[in-house]
């Protein structure tokens, strides 16, 4: 089942900007995608409880933004592969087609990616769009598949990459490893979790602030209709206020973040040309039903939205 409706006003998720200070911005951004573009930089927070006491409560709720040049061109998600049995995004930048940032599967696949913060990175290092596509198509349970990656996580820019097992039967798994951290993968335990672009819970002061609006929303999520839960989730997906000064993104980001840190010091990150360009949110329910709401923007235009909502039932 799929739900779709469009939201065309900008309300408070798109402030007005003055034209020198788009100006500005701007020809920031330009001048970083013209030297170093950092790929889509993304925040995700997610809480898992595989055996949830109340039948009203979820296994899983996620909330993950993508952001990314608004030029950039991609599918919004869409369910595909052999028997339509995945649901995803994907990007169709030539030669990174296929890739994607955030997927499940109704066989309980699920995997999110996001990239670490480097201030130069190799331009001829793989895409890393695919390390979740392989994951959403391998017969290979997640703790395995992030081994193998550990190997070859040199072949690719920094990154951040979960992947996770979701079984109504056996309970559900989750897996995380980046890159630029420790050099194997590790199972994480049941709890709440915030990933930015620096390893899996590093405080910067925007993860720990979108965290905690998360996290109260989460505390009332048994409460409240499913529909409003994921009204509150999106609202915190596009918090634009800068959780200033964070010196761990200026250290991470160098002079590269200078230009436009107070843009990315939030969580829904939004400049002329590039930001936060989708927002999705995933409920699993104990019973193995997921909800996924995916809102994404329109034509490059910040003030123009659809968001489309699927349901499923897991086959695991």
């Amino acid at each position: 089942m799929v739900r779709i409706f469009m939201d065309v006003s900008c309300s408070i998720r798109c402030p007005l900007i003055t034209s020198h200070v788009a100006d500005t911005l701007l020809d920031c951004v330009t001048l970083c995608e013209q030297s170093h573009p950092p790929g889509p930089m993304c925040i995700i927070f997610f809480k898992f409880d595989p055996r949830p006491v109340s039948k009203n409560a979820y296994r899983l709720i996620l909330a993950s933004n993508r952001d990314e040049f608004y030029h950039r061109p991609s599918k919004v998600a869409e369910f595909w592969g052999s028997n339509n049995e995945i649901l995803s995004g994907l990007d169709m930048e030539e030669g990174k087609e296929g890739g994607t940032w955030l997927g499940i599967s109704t066989r309980g696949k699920l995997a999110a990616l996001t990239n670490y913060l480097q201030p130069r990175q190799d331009p001829d290092a793989r895409g890393r769009g695919e390390l979740v596509t392989h994951f959403l198509t391998a017969d290979v349970d997640s703790f395995s598949y992030l081994k193998k990656v550990s190997t070859e996580g040199h072949l690719y820019n920094g990154f951040n990459l979960l992947a996770a097992d979701l079984s109504t039967e056996k309970g559900d798994v989750f897996c995380y490893y980046g890159n630029q951290g420790e050099p194997e993968p590790i199972v994480l335990a049941p709890g709440t979790y915030g990933l930015s672009n620096a390893l899996l819970d590093t405080p910067w002061r925007k993860l720990c602030f979108g965290k905690r609006l998360f996290l109260e929303a989460v505390e009332r999520s048994q409460a409240l209709p499913k529909e409003v839960l994921v009204a509150q989730l999106l609202d915190v997906l596009n918090n634009e206020e800068a959780q200033l000064p964070d010196p761990a993104i200026e250290d991470q980001g160098r002079e590269y973040v200078q230009p436009i840190l107070s843009k990315y010091a939030a969580v829904c990150v939004r400049c002329p040309g590039y930001g936060t360009r989708t927002n999705t949110v995933i409920l699993v329910d104990v019973d193995g039903h997921v909800t996924f709401t995916e809102r994404s923007m329109l034509d490059k235009d910040p003030s123009r939205w659809e968001t489309r909502t699927h349901e499923f039932t897991l086959q695991s």
